[in-house]
């Protein structure tokens, strides 16, 4: 054994052993945590291990001194090794050792001075040794939740057309109040589609209004969409004339109301690119003729399933039923159609083929008897089943020549047997079908339905009245009513307000009060049936019957007329109840102008201050036909009350009783009807108290005037006036 160099660097055979010892006690000491259960063994080998420790150190501290005389190894000279730190300042700082790492010896068991580096190039490396970081996870607020999950509804419904199942899925997200953004996000994603999607886009907005989203979020998602305009036109170039049709589109289908435009446009800067969006859905989609036909087709129409579709898949399940004869199969593939309202197709088809087919006649009569008594098809629509395949006879005798004899025996049973209403008559005095005045009722029919369509397509009511006039056949003006008043229930605002305003054309030119009354009560005997193929019918013929007493079509008391016309438990009894009501509410005639949309397009105070002019001008010396003639212009006949009462009122302030010639006249030529001018005289009496404190003598001079127009017609003579005396 080489004997030890001046330096210290090599360590003597007892070191050497000595630290053996210790690096075995060190590993014990890895194995035993003095906080084990075993303690006291644990504390004895650490005594162990501190006493060899401090044996060590003085045999290395005498090894240092015999070999160097305690030059560069002691430990109080200046010559010793610094230790030094550089603070975070940058000052160098000494650092006083903690007696481990001495010379000769290979430092602490485990050292604290040096920072421990990983190297991730070592083959050993372990990444589980590195110390852990926390990373701060976003987290997402619920509104962004919604918008992310509403994004695939989208994407589905475009994929597979079902509106139930996308009604369905938004309902399930929750959120009432953020369908705004599913409004924004379906119509934005769908103006950079094609005309396909956003023609689904807009039917789907007006399946689910009302039911899943509420009128309130269509209104604040369309003004978003109006609001982002700027952005949306950096990837859609003609967002603009897009938004605006998707925005005339939902006024047409009756989810956004036309205030909405007007709403819009003073919200809006007018830099932006929502204010022309706004003005060319007015002006260039909403203003045009017919905007309503041409902005429902602009995409290519309803994506429903189209009237031939139908008729293949009924023509299909009825051959299937023909094949297997399982009538709660056909009865199921009929409910899934989902189109009650074309069932008398089915009950067409069906006698077709029982006659082209005599096997197949008993199952037929089977399906039609068994769809009856489970109501799945209605006796209305047996019955227009019935009616179409009658007129069809003609041409299918060319091959059945027995055709008209075997269907007048199937009408026969259907009738004893229950499943055909006994209202159902064809058969005349000759045998045949189909008599002479069922032909001209159908004639008729079909003639006036032509009628009615060209009207809704050109407004021309004289055109209506002429060709009314050229058909001829007064005795079914009645008929005329009801088609007019049916076919317009099932069509949009626009056209329920054309129908009104025919009506009342009709009923000074053409049509008696009689022609009209019996015309609802038509309709009021078949509300039930009518029900079926449009829901609200019970509402709307309500409004049809209040409209026409406010503009004079029929009296008040023709509603009670009606009334005992109609048969024992009829439920168009609660139509004309409701119809009172509305008729006989407080401002019935401003409301019901305004249920549709209006009728001349007038607001209120615009007719009201043309009144008040005309009259000015009367009372300061005009001449009485022109006013007459005025009043006539003004096309309001259903608030001529107006007229009455402001006459009254500027008669008692000029005490001058000039415009009451005027009404005089009025009524002489029948511009102004008794019902009207009782209307205008309750107002002013109703109104007596706030103009006795302008007009001392209001109550005299209302009396007065009240004793004239009786005296003269104008007014009926149960008038009240007991609460003014």
């Amino acid at each position: 054994m080489a004997s030890p160099k001046k330096d210290g660097g090599f360590l003597t055979q007892d070191q050497r052993e000595k630290l053996r010892i210790a690096v075995q006690n060190a590993e014990t000491l890895s194995l035993a945590s003095p906080r084990s259960p075993t303690g006291g063994t644990t504390s004895a080998l650490l005594q162990q291990y501190e006493q060899q420790m401090l044996e060590q150190k003085r045999a290395a501290a005498a090894a240092a001194a015999a070999a160097g005389g305690g030059g560069r190894g002691g430990g109080g000279g200046g010559g010793g090794p610094r230790h030094v730190r550089r603070s975070h300042s940058g000052k160098t700082v000494k650092v006083k050792k903690d007696g481990a790492g001495g010379k000769g010896t290979w430092g602490k068991l485990i050292d604290t001075d040096a920072e421990a580096c990983l190297d991730r190039n070592d083959p050993n490396y372990d990444s589980g040794e590195e110390p852990y970081e926390l990373v701060e996870a976003p987290v997402s607020t619920p509104l962004e939740v919604y918008k992310r999950s509403v994004v695939p509804i989208v994407e589905e419904y475009f994929s597979n057309g079902d509106v139930k199942l996308a009604a369905s899925d938004l309902k399930e997200l929750g959120y009432d109040d953020f369908h705004r953004y599913f409004v924004k996000k379906l119509v934005s994603m769908a103006m950079d589609r094609h005309d396909k999607e956003k023609e689904m886009a807009s039917v789907l907005l007006s399946y689910l209004y009302g039911n899943v989203i509420s009128s309130t979020q269509i209104r604040l998602g369309f003004v978003l969409l109006l609001e982002a305009v700027d952005d949306l036109a950096v990837d859609i170039p003609d967002v603009v004339d897009v938004l605006a049709l998707f925005i005339a589109r939902a006024v047409v289908d009756d989810i956004l109301p036309p205030a909405f435009l007007s709403k819009a446009k003073v919200s809006l800067s007018e830099s932006s690119k929502g204010l022309q969006v706004v003005q060319i859905a007015e002006k260039s989609y909403l203003s045009a003729p017919h905007h309503a036909e041409l902005i429902e087709r602009r995409w290519g129409g309803s994506t429903h399933i189209t009237v031939e579709e139908v008729k293949k898949r009924i023509a299909d399940l009825l051959k299937e039923y023909i094949k297997n004869g399982d009538t709660a199969e056909a009865c199921r593939c009929i409910r899934e159609l989902a189109v009650p309202f074309f069932h008398h197709e089915v009950v067409k088809r069906a006698l077709t083929l029982g006659m082209e087919s005599p096997a197949a006649e008993a199952l037929i009569v089977k399906l039609l008897k068994e769809a009856s008594e489970e109501c799945l098809i209605s006796s209305s629509q047996m019955m227009k089943g019935f009616s179409r395949f009658a007129d069809s006879l003609d041409d299918l005798i060319l091959d059945i020549p027995s055709a008209k004899s075997e269907f007048q025996l199937l009408v026969s049973k259907a009738i004893s047997e229950g499943w055909l209403d006994s209202s159902y008559v064809r058969s005349g005095t000759n045998g045949s079908v189909e008599n002479d005045e069922h032909e001209k009722l159908a004639r008729y029919k079909r003639e006036a339905v032509s009628i009615i369509h060209e009207y809704f397509l050109s407004d021309d009511t004289t055109e209506v009245i002429r060709s009314l006039k050229e058909l001829g056949y007064p005795e079914y003006n009645p008929v005329f009513v009801k088609k007019l008043i049916t076919i317009a229930m099932d069509r949009k605002n626009r056209e329920k307000e054309m129908a009104s305003f025919l009506l009342s054309s009709l009923s000074m030119e053409l049509f008696s009060t009689e022609d009209i009354a019996k015309g609802f009560i038509m309709l009021l005997e078949s509300a039930e049936d009518t029900s079926l193929d449009i829901l609200d019918a019970s509402d709307e013929l309500g409004m049809f019957l209040a409209r026409a007493v406010i503009d004079d079509v029929l009296a008040p008391l023709s509603l009670d007329e009606i009334s005992s016309k109609l048969p024992p438990n009829c439920s168009g009894a609660e139509t004309l109840n409701m119809a009172r009501s509305l008729a006989s509410a407080r401002h019935a005639g401003e409301r019901l102008l305004r249920c549709w949309g209006g009728g001349t397009g007038w607001a209120v105070e615009d007719a009201k201050d043309k009144i008040t002019k005309l009259l000015e001008e009367y009372e300061s010396g005009g001449d009485l036909g022109e006013a007459c003639n005025c009043i006539r212009e003004l096309g309001m006949s259903f608030f001529n009350h107006e007229v009455v009462k402001k006459a009254l009122v500027m008669a008692m302030e000029k005490k001058n009783e000039r415009t009451l010639s005027l009404l005089q006249e009025c009524f002489g030529e029948g511009i102004i009807t008794i019902n009207q001018m009782t209307k205008g005289f309750s107002r002013v009496r109703d109104g007596l108290d706030d103009l006795a404190l302008d007009i001392p003598d209001a109550r005299e001079k209302f009396l007065s005037y009240v004793g004239r127009a009786k005296k003269s017609g104008w007014l009926l003579p149960g008038f009240g006036v007991a609460s003014v005396a």
